[in-house]
């Protein structure tokens, strides 16, 4: 047995054997040792190997999935083992076979994957001819049969940035790598899997992926002129087909992939807008788990798409846009809500099918499912009207989309029995009248109760003992029990089958008839169920199609209804995408802050051509990083072809979302907090363009001020004149207010608050013009700074803005260049503090002049007061 197990293992250095022991899966040798430390479980020992014993440890068979989780979580892979032979004719050890092998990338059990999100498997290949790199990806979702490619091109360098900014973005949960692949060693978070190098050859995977979807071209999928895409293609169909032991009949079509199609998110951008996940790692609060109302797990899984994958194309965010209006006006996302929550899974039920890997509840569930598609369809059609779309809409396809599949559904409801059995196993899966001899079979055991009761009444009849009793157990079958008091009245036919302390068990040649009968009948019952079982998967083979197109019409409706009913819910506004570069937010508002806090401050944001950057000042925890985020919220959201947290929103074309927010080291990866700034930065400047969107927050606040406010002017300087990119810049800087003085395109904004006393109120207004300071020590007061440093921190102060009134102001730092600047910083300096008094005499006299007591509300009152004991102290 040693001897078979080893020439297994073998064959599957790298992975776990689960070697199957009549009711255990055994594990032997260092992997015992392993499984034992990662699964908790005892370590024992059986028999010798090189003098040595042989650890072993295992798990019982029925409660595998359990513990394939465990281990998937951890990133280990399994090779699952399981007796093909039969035990009662088989001369020496049962044959065994691997079966299947269970990987991160190649999960389809439903207890192993999450409901509502993809794992998906990822294959890359490179190809480098002079100093160009060719890499493609092909990345493949074997629970719902999605396969994609994807290729980019250009020096070694730009590869490995675009690489890791589209692994970020497919988040794959198993990577395959050639023997010498390197670029993959630093992305951490996934598993690789080195497999041969010659598995990647272009020539064998475009023909692998002509057998697979079954075409002579692949022109029409849009993969015309790809080369090291088909290498990684055919390495990853491979793989996908060795571990599940036979072909994937359920990927059945291709999607390539362009660089242009969605709009760019880095790591950081997805990070810090808190998607699917937020900054601390957590499921929720995030604008996933906000938007989150979907009835089904396709849906849930279609939504976190749309946030990760938003297209460019306006005409794809409009065509749902006008899907939610429709919904809306109909009054419709009750009705379907509530049936869609009847739904199960289609997609993976599907690919379970597929993989002939589907257990009978999934098929019950399959059949309730596709029952309520008339339901379904009768919903969305109430939803047609003038200006809806019509026949053309995205409804209308969602409702062709969930035609019935008659012959399918005819299938099930006559095959499956309504409450199946969980495994087919243990019978009972198939409905009653589907198959006359399985009924035959069924009805002989079914009647072997009456029979039984049949029978003692006639023993008692003959043998006058009247507590003789007809009783059958798993054990010793069926047999008649006499009490020893009565064994004197016995028949001469009965024969002794075991004796108990108070009685005795017989059998008679009738009995041993019937039992020979019924329980060959039980077992017979039972293979022909499994041969029916399999026949049913393979009947269903040539729906599988149909089922996806049906799932994913689901899942599209599914995610538009849960977007129809948050928008109804919470006061959202359709978006108006359109040619122009704009983005004109009207009473905005963060759409998961808003949920969190009792009362949110709506604010605008306006960029046009000539308006491009908002150099945004305020106090710190003043919401100047939230009014930022929501920008960037509000146009994703509009792209992803949901309403948005708004009075109304105008949109232009957008490529891409940069964020530069917050401070976090990179201890493992050697960088400090200021080397993550820059770096973040460094990725924004290169890559940013006129279309895109830019969130910079307190950039150069890591190093020395001067350093810092250079680094803060120049980088400014650059979104404006060079990437030209609706910029929303917040800064303590306040020397960098000067900078729409000579920039038009720029512009102040402001986070108001107003001091009252020592303590401070934040507005979260967004108000025209510069902060006029920062509140800093307001705000470490707030939060428990301790009375005395935050006196002995305002004495210092009023130390160091006395000597800066007393200094020599400095020259502005935007001003251009003139021929004689020592000259004229001469003439400034005799001048200036001269200017400065007029100036501030004449701002506080304007001031007064402008006030009116009867048009100032409370908090404008109180800001306005604030303003003039600025004033006055200048």
């Amino acid at each position: 047995m040693m001897q078979q197990y080893l020439g297994i293992k073998e064959n599957h250095p790298t992975m776990l054997v689960f070697y199957r022991m009549g009711d255990f899966y055994e594990l032997f040798f260092e992997d015992a040792e392993k499984a034992s430390r990662l699964l908790g479980i005892t370590l024992t020992a059986r028999g010798v190997a090189s003098g040595n014993p042989i650890k072993m440890c295992g798990v019982p068979f029925h409660s595998l999935d359990g513990y394939l989780a465990k281990l998937v979580k951890l990133g280990e892979s399994v090779a699952i083992c399981e007796q093909i032979g039969d035990p009662a004719t088989s001369k020496g050890p049962v044959e065994r076979k691997v079966m299947r092998v269970v990987t991160p990338g190649t999960l389809t059990d439903a207890d192993l994957l999450p409901e509502k999100a993809e794992r998906p498997l990822l294959a890359m290949c490179s190809i480098t001819q002079r100093k160009t790199v060719t890499t493609g990806l092909a990345w493949l979702s074997l629970a719902s049969g999605a396969l994609k490619l994807m290729e980019f091109s250009g020096d070694s360098a730009t590869v490995a940035v675009r690489l890791q900014q589209e692994l970020e973005r497919i988040v794959p949960a198993e990577i395959l790598s050639g023997d010498n692949g390197s670029l993959f060693d630093d992305y951490a978070g996934t598993h690789i899997n080195r497999v041969p190098d010659w598995h990647f050859d272009v020539v064998g995977g475009h023909k692998a992926l002509l057998d697979q979807l079954g075409v002579a071209t692949l022109t029409g999928f849009g993969a015309d002129g790809l080369g090291a895409a088909f290498g990684a293609a055919g390495a990853l169909l491979r793989y996908a087909q060795s571990t599940q032991g036979r072909g994937l009949q359920h990927v059945r079509s291709l999607i390539t992939e362009t660089e242009s199609e969605f709009i760019g998110l880095d790591a950081a951008t997805r990070r810090n807008l808190e998607l699917t996940e937020t900054i601390r790692g957590q499921e929720s609060p995030t604008l996933f788990s906000l938007l989150d109302h979907c009835r089904t797990a396709m849906g849930s899984r279609m939504l976190r798409h749309w946030l990760h994958h938003a297209r460019r194309d306006q005409k794809v965010a409009r065509a749902r846009h006008e899907a939610i209006a429709a919904l809306a006006q109909s009054e419709a996302a009750g009705p379907l809500a509530a049936t869609l929550a009847q739904v199960p899974d289609i997609e993976r039920i599907t690919t379970r099918i597929a993989l002939l890997s589907a257990r009978p509840r999934d098929l019950a569930a399959l059949r309730d499912g596709l029952l309520q598609l008339p339901a379904l369809r009768g919903d969305v059609v109430r939803c047609y009207g003038p200006g809806q779309g019509g026949e053309t809409g995205l409804l209308a396809a969602i409702h062709t989309a969930l035609a019935t599949p008659t012959a399918c559904l005819d299938l099930l409801v006559r095959a499956v029995a309504q409450e199946p059995a969980a495994m087919v196993r243990d019978g009972g899966v198939f409905a009653t009248g589907f198959d006359a001899e399985l009924d035959e079979l069924r009805a002989l055991s079914e009647n072997a109760g009456q029979f039984l009761l049949d029978l003692e009444t006639r023993e008692r009849a003959r043998t006058g003992i009247a507590n003789l009793r007809v009783e059958y157990n798993k054990v010793h079958g069926f047999y008649i029990e006499v009490t020893h008091g009565q064994t004197d009245k016995v028949p001469d036919d009965y024969r002794r089958r075991q004796t108990l302390k108070n009685a005795e068990r017989y059998i008679t040649p009738e009995l041993k008839v019937f039992e020979d009968k019924a329980l060959s009948a039980q077992d017979k019952a039972l293979v022909r169920e499994k041969m029916l079982y399999d026949l049913l998967l393979a009947d269903l083979a040539p729906h599988i199609g149909t089922l996806q197109t049906i799932s994913q019409g689901l899942a599209q409706l599914d995610t538009l209804n849960a977007l129809t009913e948050h928008a109804q819910q919470h006061n959202w506004a359709a978006p108006q995408l359109v040619d122009e570069p704009c983005i004109n937010i009207v009473e905005g508002r963060h759409p998961v802050v808003e949920k969190q806090i009792e009362r949110f401050i709506a604010n605008d944001c306006r960029f046009v051509n000539e308006r491009r950057l908002l150099l945004i000042t305020g106090p710190n925890m003043g919401g100047k990083s939230t009014f930022m985020r929501q920008v960037a919220l509000i146009t994703l959201l509009a792209y992803v072809g949901s309403y948005v947290p708004a009075a109304s929103a105008t949109i232009g074309p957008i490529d891409r979302i940069f964020t530069r927010i917050g401070a976090t080291d990179d201890l493992a990866g050697g960088r400090s907090t200021f080397m993550v700034e820059m770096t973040e930065s460094a990725a924004i400047l290169n890559g940013a363009t006129e279309h895109s969107l830019v969130l910079m927050d307190e950039v150069g606040r890591g190093t020395s001020t001067f350093d810092g406010l250079a680094l803060a002017w120049a980088i400014a300087r650059h979104l404006i004149d060079t990437s030209r990119s609706f910029t929303l810049f917040a800064t303590h800087y306040f020397e960098l207010t000067q900078l729409p003085d000579s920039h038009p395109s720029a512009a102040n904004v402001h986070l108001s608050a107003v001091e009252h006393k020592d303590s401070i109120v934040f507005l979260h207004a967004v108000q025209p013009g510069p902060a006029s300071q920062s509140y800093g020590l307001q705000v470490a007061q707030l939060a428990g700074v301790p009375q005395p440093v935050i006196k002995a921190a305002r004495k210092h102060l009023a130390r160091l803005e006395a000597q800066a009134l007393d200094a020599t102001p400095q020259r502005d730092l935007f001003a251009a260049p003139t021929a004689d600047p020592y000259a004229q910083e001469e003439e400034e300096e005799a001048s200036a503090p001269l200017a400065a008094l007029n100036a501030a005499q004449q701002a506080l006299l304007d001031a007064i002049a402008d006030l009116d007591p009867d048009a100032l509300t409370p908090r404008d009152a109180l800001e306005q007061l604030y303003q003039l004991k600025r004033l006055a102290a200048a």
